[in-house]
């Protein structure tokens, strides 16, 4: 029997409302993959994302063309030289990834010559809205031990102040996604010393973070739009202390791996993250948890509901995935 490719569209409700700079949602619409062999079957799930124009029609379009090389039974080595990173590639991968350890009875960590995964604390992201309403939420949040904070442009050193008011003990990430400007750099860094952050992701356009180079800032700068995979390594350096590593940039966690090696290598700290999407999704990031500084796993946290089997979360520590959901 050749293997069999099956493509689904989902939607999960959101618990209330997820915005960022760009704009907010109320349903994460994910994309999952289904390879089926004789008597097992790999599972990856998605999440098209318009910043990267990507459309949920386009992604689930492009993992179908696949599907004659999947029969054919292509690799996941084979999958890079034919796709791009991206959400596609990324569902592909891992479900091929989750496909090859149960067919060889074997964990995806040990495939991947990794460390077994252990549990981890997880960012918990607080969406963008008003000073007030940021400073209610993080009160809310205030027992999480590392909140994310996204951020705006405008206005953004009293929503910064808020947050601390509301959670006064918590670690704080901030993430700007590229709502910042030279000319506002220095007075957002200031409230962000004052606040104690310990990490501002993304502050500038990626097109126009060169300025980041000639900046010392007191808090290190992370690389989200900025860096999708290892080839745009070069380019972050002087600019960035760190990156946010997300499987549907990388395209997969194949490349997510080496990504993570090569970045140590040039002393970049990580933060492992996602896209708003289901346990699916989060579960093969979790084999890189131990690798990074920062997690932020959290979308099943923000979802009204999980798929079944899901992750388990307890309060910020998310346990590694057991086989019945993926790897």
């Amino acid at each position: 029997m050749s293997r069999c490719l099956v493509v689904a569209v989902e939607r999960f409700p959101i618990a209330g409302a997820f915005t960022i700079a760009r704009g907010s949602r109320t349903e994460a619409v994910v994309v999952t993959v289904r390879i089926e062999d004789d008597a097992v079957a790999g599972r990856g799930e998605c999440v098209p994302y318009a910043r990267y124009h990507e459309t949920v029609e386009g992604v689930a379009e492009a993992i179908r063309a696949q599907g004659e090389a999947i029969a054919a039974g292509i690799t996941r080595a084979e999958l890079a030289e034919r796709m791009k990173p991206g959400a596609a590639r990324n569902a592909l991968d891992c479900a091929l990834l989750d496909l090859e350890a149960k067919s060889l009875g074997r964990p995806a960590w040990e495939i991947l010559g990794l460390e077994a995964p252990r549990p981890a604390i997880t960012a918990y992201t607080l969406s963008l809205g008003t000073p007030e309403s940021m400073e209610a939420a993080a009160r809310a949040a205030a027992h999480r031990p590392l909140l994310k904070v996204k951020l705006g442009g405008e206005g953004d050193p009293e929503r910064i102040a808020a947050v601390r008011r509301g959670a006064p003990d918590s670690r704080l990430i901030v993430d700007a996604n590229e709502a910042w400007r030279p000319e506002t750099l220095e007075a957002n860094l200031a409230a962000c010393l004052a606040a104690g952050v310990g990490l501002i992701e993304q502050p500038l356009p990626s097109d126009a973070d060169a300025p980041l180079a000639d900046i010392a800032s007191p808090i290190p700068i992370c690389a989200d739009e900025s860096l999708h995979d290892r080839a745009g390594l070069d380019a972050l350096s002087g600019r960035y202390d760190a990156i946010n590593i997300k499987l549907d940039k990388t395209g997969g966690l194949t490349e997510a791996v080496m990504l993570a090696h090569e970045a140590r290598a040039r002393g970049l700290s990580l933060m492992i993250g996602c896209m708003v999407g289901t346990s699916l999704a989060m579960a093969p990031a979790m084999l890189l948890a131990h690798h990074a500084d920062y997690v932020d796993l959290d979308g099943p946290l923000l979802l009204a509901r999980d798929r079944e089997p899901g992750l388990l979360f307890e309060g910020s520590l998310i346990h590694p995935p057991q086989a019945a959901l993926w790897g």
